[in-house]
């Protein structure tokens, strides 16, 4: 299985170099199609914000689309598009994002617009007010008044984790939002936006030397500054279950999400990758464990998922993260009968061990899915540039498929020893107002 891993390796060539102002520059050349993408990423996420200030890398994330010095409000969507280009930013728990993908004779214009907001983003009374509307509009929208809307993103960490940095609303609530200030948006610029604080990562068709004099022409000027520490965001293991309940006013039938923590993404990298193969084997086609058990012979379930991290993505996070479980139920299932079934397959996998075929069919699922992100310019260059912030090595991207394909089967029965029903975090769903 490890020769076939190897095979995997996505060889695109990487080089990097770094800007006296401290920029990290990674370049990612793929000649065969005439497309570049451009991303910066900044170490900073919703773990960073300070108490008082929940929800303010999302709130930053839109302030840095209102215009930079030489860059009017709306001009940088115009110029993107107009040359035939795509852009976006997301906000995520470790870093944020911006990116575009253009025809490769538009670089250039990319890289002006990334390093003019770079050094200087329009931040003033007016544009921090219509954003923080904006982003309360979002909050009303993706959360407030939808069903599930929070569950379990936003309310499991606040049950599985200690530190506010683990345990806050990343969308931030309505006061901290408001009562946001201008000085507050320039101190957080100031502190996290800072060229040494950042990835600088372009693939696509790119000729290396007069790349980099284009990133020297447009970033090197950008002036360095201070940069903070890496947020510690690890913690001590749980050694108890811990459990809340939620009421959701939208939601048409109960759920109940499981929690448990996993081992470090960055320092514990291959016991971390037997973990992401088990949420896999658990949930992932109608062959899984839980798909088979909940939805089809028990039929307790309404439906079901396993994920490793919260937002999606198990390989963008740092300690400390979890493996969850979420299903939701008919409401004359008791909870008790979902949880007991879900840990009772937990427990077969680390009595009884995955087979070596079953393990193979999981590990070719998802070294697909991540073939086919490489496909494209864009979700390579934004893999590559993930890497290279959170474990400081681009390449790893290209690797992953190899390194999961190596995982064995002893791997994926420890991951399942590691969620011990005596130390999950659960978190209970129920429609407001209906029957347990």
């Amino acid at each position: 299985m490890t020769a076939a891993g190897t095979d995997l390796t996505l060889r695109h060539p990487v080089e990097r170099f770094t800007l006296d102002n401290g920029l990290r520059v990674v370049l990612a050349p793929d000649r065969s199609v005439p497309v570049v993408a451009v991303s910066v990423f900044y170490d900073v996420g919703m773990r960073n914000e300070p108490e008082g200030r929940t929800g303010f890398a999302h709130l930053f994330e839109h302030l840095m689309f209102q215009g930079s010095a030489h860059v009017p409000k709306m001009e940088h969507a115009r110029l993107v598009q107009a040359a035939g280009g795509t852009f976006n930013g997301s906000t995520h728990q470790d870093y944020t994002n911006y990116f575009e993908a253009l025809p490769a004779e538009a670089l250039e214009r990319a890289l002006f617009l990334e390093a003019d907001r770079m050094a200087a983003p329009a931040i003033t009374e007016e544009n921090l007010r219509n954003q923080i509307d904006v982003v309360k509009e979002e909050i009303r929208v993706n959360v407030l008044n939808r069903p599930y809307g929070a569950f379990p993103w936003l309310q499991l960490p606040q049950v599985a984790f200690d530190s506010f940095a683990n345990t806050h609303d990343g969308y931030g609530s309505f006061v901290d939002l408001e009562s946001s200030t201008v000085d507050d948006a320039t101190d957080f610029f100031h502190k996290y936006y800072a060229p040494g604080n950042a990835v600088l990562c372009l693939g696509g068709d790119l000729d290396v030397a007069e790349t980099e004099k284009l990133v020297r022409r447009w970033f090197g000027p950008v002036p360095a500054r201070e940069v903070p520490p890496t947020a510690q965001t690890g913690e001590p293991w749980p050694t108890s279950v811990r459990s809340a309940v939620v009421e959701d006013r939208q939601a048409p039938a109960p759920a109940v999400a499981l929690g448990w923590r996993v081992p470090d993404p960055v320092a514990d990298f291959d016991a971390y990758l037997g973990s992401v193969l088990l949420a896999e084997l658990l949930s992932e086609g109608d062959a899984s464990r839980l798909e088979r058990r909940l939805i089809h012979d028990d039929r307790i379930a309404i439906a079901q998922s396993s994920y490793v991290g919260l937002f999606g993505d198990p390989f963008d996070v740092r300690d400390a993260t979890l493996l969850t479980t979420q299903v939701h139920h008919p409401a004359a299932v008791p909870v008790e009968r979902v949880t007991a079934a879900v840990h009772e397959e937990i427990a077969r996998v680390a009595t009884d061990g995955v087979d070596a075929d079953e393990l193979r069919r999981v590990q070719a699922r998802t070294e697909a899915q991540l073939l086919r992100q490489a496909d494209s310019v864009l979700g390579r260059t934004l893999a590559f540039a993930a890497a290279e912030l959170i474990h400081g090595r681009a390449e790893l991207a290209g690797e992953l498929a190899a390194r999961l394909a190596a995982v064995t089967p002893d791997q994926v029965r420890t991951a399942a020893r590691g969620l011990d029903p005596g130390t999950v975090a659960m978190l209970e769903l129920r429609p407001a107002g209906g029957s347990r």
